[in-house]
């Protein structure tokens, strides 16, 4: 996975540049929003039609502040004007991955209510919630078969155990143990923010008789040493049901040796019977296969496809695979986007993909390849169809996310939700706009620009120039909840902010084009970009400004305090890359890093040595606040700890802010006040007030 510093996949309308967009304060609004208003917001996911499209399901995370927590309520309402929401999983639980039954008279869900995640149901039409499941290991996933007699479930279990009782029994021997150490003989011994322990996702079947789950499930998956879903991010996507509900179609990464290497997933077809070995389907593509998805009458495959072996930010191209005969074919060739999950209606397939700084809902024509935005204006991350029915979860930089309803062609829009209403009456959102200019080779990048909340005509601010992660990522219009530009605009201060040449949303050339030159051309969009903007809004004070990044922003931000320090009144580097040479050796994903330096270490160290911070800490100057979670196996945390040594020993003013219990990001709703609170106190420690 690549360096995903605040999982910024934005983009929004983009048939052309979109015009320049303004935030209209409300009449009441008296202050900008604080970190304490962005913990404590509801936030709704997963929206799902009905089969006939008269209802609809959703998620909605609500924060306990006080206790440092939040749970996930699952909604069920009518689409009609005013219909009200009726709460479906009991009081005191949490919900997740919502799915009706193929006749829509039921709502599966999991939850912890029994004390492990199990799968649930409750009637559509009212009615109490009924557990489907009670096995010994907590569900992961699961999706129910179109017929309704089988669920797909996936377990974290250890492959050689031949029940779900006894991977529970080794689990509990070793916590009731003394001795915790762990023996390993090859590498990704830890991922993400885990070490692992021999367990392994694996997908399994089981019979539903009356409503609940009987017997032990069958391992569909048995024979693939991998994980059904992926780790740490997959989910229902990695797998499917056929129409017929007599096979499943999942993507696997094998593991072993080459894990840490490959990005070699596979798209496997299984009999959910059990009796056959799964069935490798894409067995001629060394690179990423997956989101498998069965046309309607369950002769052909739909999926996304990587064309380069190694490279996890390659193209994802939709692909149709069908079965009888084999044949396969790239469904929109000249659609120079990546492709993410895909849902079939009709003759087309709708999907999302990074366009131009937004990240609009897609539908793809499967007999002709052409395409068309459907839902654009913003950062589109769920959506649902059912019959003439579209619905859509939509986020930009001025709102969280909401939910419209639209049909299949987007005509018709209209918002179906309001949450936060009450929370953001008395908050004004900083307006915003959209920028273009001349980046490396005179080429057309693309940038945006947020003004202070409660703007003043005449008045010049200090400016946060933000440096997004990835790098192949995107930062646009979208509202974010570990990077929200509108922070700083609460705090008096304009905002401005590069998709520079690696992001994504701009063809896949430009993507490509920052590998083996990780501070060469970014760097020079991020200088051009700066320029642009100061020469274009005379209320930005080039002259009171702090560049702050994260991840691959986090790198950008080490390189630039010894390539463009001058430019700064201060940085703040969260997770940043300090010494390229020791991140090829500590990194879990070592397929990142040899793709984007050309091979290992000791075999490209040129490369790694050609933009390494880490050789140019004797230009720093600049003051800088550093952060690093404990957790962090993408960087670790020894990366940030270098960072702030050399600062402290170049007798450079810092800080080093540590969480001994986050990760790559930073989560929980208590941390996440104490992270803005420093790095908005650091920037305006540097930068002073309004001018």
């Amino acid at each position: 996975m690549r360096l995903i510093a605040h999982a910024f996949h934005f983009a929004l309308l983009g048939l052309v540049l979109a015009p320049q967009a303004r935030a209209e304060a409300t009449a009441t609004a008296t202050r900008g929003l604080d970190a304490r208003d962005l913990v404590a917001l509801d936030r709704v996911s997963s929206p799902l039609l009905s089969p006939d499209g008269q209802q609809l399901a959703y998620l909605l995370r609500e924060a306990d502040v006080a206790n440092n927590r939040a749970s996930s309520v699952l909604y069920l309402r009518g689409l009609e004007a005013g219909a009200s929401a009726r709460r479906v999983n009991a009081e005191g639980s949490s919900a997740s991955s919502p799915a009706f039954s193929s006749d829509g008279r039921t709502l599966f869900f999991l939850s912890a209510k029994s004390g492990s995640m199990q799968v649930w149901s409750a009637p559509v039409l009212g009615g109490e919630p009924s557990q489907v499941t009670d096995y010994p290991l907590p569900v992961g996933s699961y999706r129910v078969s179109p017929d309704g007699r089988r669920l797909a479930l996936s377990f974290s279990v250890f492959t050689d155990c031949p029940s779900l009782q006894c991977s529970r029994d080794r689990v509990d021997a070793t916590a009731a143990g003394q001795a915790r150490g762990l023996l390993y003989d090859q590498l990704f011994m830890r991922h993400w923010d885990s070490w692992k322990d021999g367990r392994r996702n694996q997908l399994f079947v089981a019979d539903l008789q009356r409503g609940r789950a009987s017997g032990e499930p069958r391992r569909l998956s048995r024979g693939i040493e991998g994980d059904v879903p992926s780790v740490p991010f997959g989910g229902v996507d990695d797998y499917v049901w056929s129409p017929d509900s007599r096979s499943l179609a999942f993507s696997a990464r094998i593991a072993g040796r080459i894990e840490p290497l490959s990005t070699n997933f596979d798209v496997y077809l299984a009999a959910a019977d059990g009796d056959e070995a799964p069935r490798n389907l894409t067995v001629d593509n060394a690179a990423w296969d997956a989101h498998p998805l069965f046309s309607a009458d369950g002769g052909t495959l739909y999926y996304t496809a990587m064309a380069r072996p190694g490279f996890e930010a390659d193209r994802m191209a939709p692909m149709a695979l069908e079965l009888a005969s084999g044949e396969r074919r790239e469904l929109a060739p000249d659609w120079d986007f990546s492709a993410g999950s895909l849902s079939l209606h009709g003759t087309e397939l709708y999907t999302t993909a990074n366009r131009l700084g937004e990240h609009p809902l897609f539908a793809i024509d499967i007999a002709s390849g052409a395409s068309r935005i459907v839902a654009g204006g913003g950062n589109v991350t769920g959506f649902s169809l059912a019959g003439d029915r579209l619905v859509f979860q939509r986020d930009t930089l001025v709102s969280p996310a909401q939910l419209f309803l639209a049909n299949p062609a987007g005509e018709g829009e209209r918002a179906l939700t309001d949450f936060n209403r009450e929370r953001l009456a008395d908050i004004a959102m900083g307006a915003f706009e959209q920028f273009s200019f001349a980046g490396h080779a005179d080429a057309k990048v693309y940038g945006y620009v947020v003004k202070p909340a409660g703007f003043e005509p005449g008045q010049r601010y200090p400016v946060a120039f933000i440096v997004h992660g990835g790098p192949q990522s995107s930062m646009g219009n979208s509202f974010h909840y570990r990077w929200n530009p509108q922070t700083y605009a609460a705090r008096g201060m304009a905002v401005v902010f590069i998709d520079f040449h690696g992001s994504t949303g701009y063809g896949q050339a430009f993507t490509d084009s920052i590998s083996q030159d990780w501070g060469g051309k970014p760097l020079e969009d991020l200088k051009k970009g700066w320029a642009a903007a100061l020469e274009r809004y005379d209320f930005l004070d080039g002259e009171r400004a702090c560049a702050l990044g994260a991840s691959y922003g986090g790198y950008m931000i080490n390189w630039m305090a010894g390539q463009w320090g001058e430019a700064w009144r201060c940085l703040v580097n969260h997770a940043g890359i300090f010494d390229t040479r020791m991140m090829g050796y500590s990194t879990e994903e070592l397929w990142f890093t040899e793709w984007e330096n050309g091979g290992p270490v000791y075999a490209a160290l040129e490369n790694y040595e050609r933009h390494n911070p880490a050789l140019f800490v004797e230009q720093w100057q600049t003051p800088m606040l550093v952060i690093h979670g404990q957790y962090d196996y993408r960087v670790p945390v020894e990366q940030g700890i270098a960072t702030f040594t050399a600062l402290q020993r170049r007798g450079i003013p810092s800080q080093f802010l540590y969480f001994p219990d986050e990760n790559h990001w930073i989560l929980k709703p208590a941390n996440s006040i104490q992270w803005h609170d420093a790095v908005l106190d650091w920037l305006g420690r540097w930068t002073g007030g309004r001018e």
